[in-house]
């Protein structure tokens, strides 16, 4: 790639982190939710346990799980590099920090996995918890980014809202 067209690109690799945080944020509520019904499937019984097993709720939390741990990862990444790539360096502040915290948590999360597989309730609470704090930050990250974005229109493009 010339330098002339990365610095052509360059004011539009804002964008790709706040999309993609916006589509892993969907998709970490989706996660929850088939998390919670994984939890309902094991506490059913009879009827309601066959129907809810159809629903394969574990197995695709499980695979939303790893694409949103993968994903959580690359975006942090990504959003560092941009940042920095712009700015020749990052600006540490709250939103930074969140977004490091959301990224080990999330790891620390999966890596529960294997104790709760095993039947371990509280390594199975501690996930929970994690996850829902996860989700709180997660929101709020969505909106600081946002205040974050106007800036950079403003800055890039001279759009201000």
């Amino acid at each position: 790639m010339s330098p002339d067209t990365f610095e052509a690109i360059k004011p539009y690799l804002n964008f790709f982190h706040p999309i993609m945080m916006w589509v892993l944020f969907g998709l970490t509520v989706y996660a929850m939710y088939l998390g919670i019904q994984s939890r309902q499937v094991r506490y059913a019984s009879g009827d309601e346990k066959k129907a809810l097993i159809k629903g394969k709720f574990a197995i695709k939390h499980h695979q939303m799980g790893a694409i949103i741990l993968a994903l959580m990862v690359l975006g942090t990444l990504g959003g560092m590099a941009v940042t920095y790539i712009n700015n020749g360096k990052l600006f540490v502040g709250p939103h930074l920090l969140a977004g490091l915290a959301m990224t080990g948590l999330i790891a620390i999360a999966a890596a529960l996995v294997p104790f709760m597989q095993r039947g371990n309730e509280t390594a199975r609470l501690t996930h929970i918890s994690l996850n829902v704090v996860i989700v709180g930050l997660f929101g709020w990250q969505a909106f600081t980014g946002m205040e974050i974005m106007q800036r950079i229109l403003d800055k890039v493009f001279g759009i201000t809202f």
